[in-house]
């Protein structure tokens, strides 16, 4: 067997540390796409990176939760944020306001729509979208990811799955299978399997090791393709102590993503490295 395998680092553009460990990762490491973070403060300075690095690909991690403010204002966007204009930190509360008929899909494709501006006004093109936090795993943000996915002429979305059972992984899955039948109707591609989920801060040697070997059991006989989404950062960096994530060890995953074990293993099951690009035999939108 021989399937493709995506490395790919989230939250490009969250912080100057974060935007450097992403770029290690792809020099030194198996990292071969990002997700840039149209909201992150260090958003300047990954889309000035990536101009020198053009075998790196990019996707949209689109955002409606997190520290980092909107693009747009309360006024705009009233469903997705606080009184002062402010996200929420949590896909918890994005799925309680969906459930409740509290979030506008309007509203979300309006805020959508600003960040891919922001993108392609930078010069940056995308072949991918995902989101923060995998808030496009709920049907009415997954509609709207879609939707300008097909629109934009983006060819590829992120379909995030769990390993697990109860109380997360079943309920995750459930709506992976809808967003996967939803790509498909659309026309677009995604990866065969996915992990880094239930990984995600913790993403290291003995982690991956069971991810990519748990997800080749998965595989066709064919191949296919998976995609490890990985969040590297540097060790003490000072601008994610404002990131209360649950103990990520950004810098864990950093290691790993370098380490010549990590690179052996895939090799060793028959993957090979490759990208969202590679899903589509075309460069990005």
């Amino acid at each position: 067997m021989t399937a493709l395998l995506i490395v790919s680092a989230d939250d490009f553009g969250l912080t100057d540390g974060v935007c450097r460990a992403v770029l290690r990762g792809h020099r030194e490491g198996l990292v071969t796409a990002t997700s840039l973070l149209a909201v992150g403060r260090s958003f300047d300075l990954a889309a000035r990176m990536l101009v020198d690095h053009p075998g790196l690909d990019v996707g949209a991690h689109l955002a409606i939760v997190g520290e980092d403010p909107p693009l747009l204002t309360a006024a705009e966007i009233p469903t997705l944020v606080d009184r002062r204009g402010a996200f929420p930190l949590s896909y918890r509360t994005v799925v309680a306001r969906g459930a409740t008929g509290r979030l506008d899909p309007d509203d979300v494709r309006r805020e959508f729509t600003a960040q891919l501006d922001r993108i392609a006004g930078a010069g940056v093109g995308v072949s991918h979208l995902d989101t923060h936090q995998h808030t496009h795993l709920w049907p009415s943000v997954a509609a709207v990811v879609v939707e300008l996915a097909v629109e934009r002429g983006v060819p590829g979305v992120r379909t995030p799955s769990s390993a697990g059972l109860l109380p997360v992984g079943a309920p995750v899955n459930l709506l992976s299978a809808r967003l996967r039948r939803r790509i498909a109707r659309a026309g677009l591609v995604t990866t065969t399997g996915y992990a880094g989920l239930d990984e995600a801060g913790a993403m290291d040697l003995l982690a991956f090791r069971a991810a990519v070997t748990g997800l080749t059991g998965s595989l066709p006989a064919t191949g296919g393709s998976v995609e490890i989404n990985t969040h590297p950062g540097e060790a003490g960096d000072p601008d994610l102590s404002r990131f209360d994530w649950g103990g990520y060890r950004w810098s864990d995953e950093l290691d790993m993503l370098g380490d010549p074990v990590a690179r052996a293993l895939a090799t060793s099951l028959g993957y090979r490295p490759g990208s969202f690009r590679d899903l589509t035999g075309g460069a990005a939108q």
